[in-house]
C-alpha cells in the first residue's frame, strides 16, 4: 500500500509532493522503531540504523521505478543537455524526498529529546567534526549538553571535506551499479546524519530548528543533489546492462549520458564544499 503513494510520472509533474511523502516515511519509521525496539536491550542500541532501514524499505519501490523510468528517456534523438534536463526532473523529486527525510528526522530528534535514537548518526557527526576524540564528542552531544568541538579550518578543511565527499560519490556510484535502487540507503543515511547535526545545533529547542535546517541545507542540498545525480547515472547503467547487450549503440549512448551526469555531479560537489567551508561559517 505505501509504495502506491507516488509513482515516477506523477512525481515528476509535482515533485514538491515528495516532501510530504518523505515526511511520512521518515516519521513512520521513527515511530515504529520507538514503539517496537525502544525497550529491547540489544536492538535499542542500533535504533539509528533501524530508522534508516525502515525508511529505505518504504522508499525502495519508488526509487526503483524512477530509475527504470529515467532509462526509458534515453533515445538516439535525445542527447546532451536536453537529456540532462530530462533527468533534472527526477533529481528534483529525489531532493524533495530527501528534504522531507531531514525535516522529519530533525523534528523527532528534538521532540523525543533522546539522542540515543540517533546514536550512530551522532558518532558520525563527531567523526567528521572531531576525529581525534569521537567518543568524548559523542558523550558531549549525545548524552550531556553540547560541548565544544575542534574544527579544521580553511584550505585543509576544504580538502578534507571535498575528498570525503568524492569518496562517498564514488561509493554511491559503485553501489548504484551493483543494485540501482539500493543507493537510497546511502541517501537516507546522509539525511539522518544531517538531521542529527540540526538537532545538535538546535539544542533540543524546536524554535531553533529552522535556523539549524538553513545552516546545513545551504550546502547539504547541492551536495546531496550530486549524490542523487551519480546514483541516477549508476542506476541507468545498471538498468541498461540488463536491458541491452553490451557493445550495442544503445548501450554506448547510455554510458555517454551517464558520464555526462557524473561530470555534472563532480562540479556540483566542488561548489557544495566551497559553500560549506567558506560561506556557511560566515552566515552562521
Amino acid at each position: 500500500m505505501l509504495e502506491m503513494l507516488m509513482n515516477p510520472k506523477k512525481a515528476e509533474r509535482h515533485p514538491w509532493e515528495l516532501f510530504f511523502v518523505g515526511l511520512f516515511y521518515a516519521s513512520l519509521s521513527i515511530i515504529l522503531v520507538q514503539w517496537i525496539f525502544a525497550k529491547d536491550v540489544v536492538l535499542s542500541n542500533y535504533s539509528g540504523i533501524l530508522i534508516v532501514t525502515f525508511t529505505v524499505m518504504f522508499s525502495m519501490p519508488f526509487v526503483y521505478y524512477t530509475i527504470k523510468f529515467e532509462e526509458t528517456k534515453i533515445e538516439p534523438t535525445s542527447r546532451g543537455f536536453f537529456l540532462l534536463r530530462e533527468h533534472e526532473k527526477a533529481v528534483k523529486t529525489f531532493l524533495w524526498l530527501f528534504v522531507g527525510f531531514v525535516v522529519a528526522y530533525a523534528f523527532w530528534y528534538i521532540a523525543f529529546a533522546s539522542p540515543n535514537n540517533f546514536k550512530a548518526q551522532v558518532e558520525t557527526f563527531c567523526a567528521i567534526n572531531k576525529p581525534t576524540d569521537i567518543q568524548g564528542c559523542a558523550t558531549d552531544y549525545g548524552i550531556k549538553s553540547p560541548g565544544t568541538t575542534a574544527y579544521v579550518t580553511g584550505g585543509d578543511r576544504f580538502f578534507l571535506i571535498f575528498t570525503n565527499n568524492v569518496f562517498v560519490l564514488i561509493f554511491t556510484l559503485i553501489f548504484s551499479l551493483i543494485f540501482g535502487a539500493g543507493v537510497i540507503f546511502i541517501l537516507a543515511w546522509n539525511a539522518s546524519v544531517i538531521a542529527a547535526a540540526v538537532g545538535i545545533f538546535a539544542r533540543s529547542q524546536l524554535s531553533a530548528m529552522p535556523v539549524g535546517l538553513a545552516k546545513y541545507l545551504i550546502h547539504g542540498i547541492p551536495e546531496i543533489a550530486s549524490y542523487f545525480i551519480v546514483a541516477l547515472a549508476g542506476g541507468i547503467i545498471s538498468a541498461a546492462v540488463i536491458k541491452h547487450e553490451a557493445g550495442t549503440d544503445k548501450f554506448w549512448e547510455v554510458l555517454q549520458d551517464s558520464l555526462n551526469l557524473i561530470i555534472v555531479a563532480l562540479i556540483i560537489l566542488f561548489f557544495a564544499a566551497l559553500i560549506e567551508v567558506y560561506i556557511t561559517p560566515v552566515l552562521f
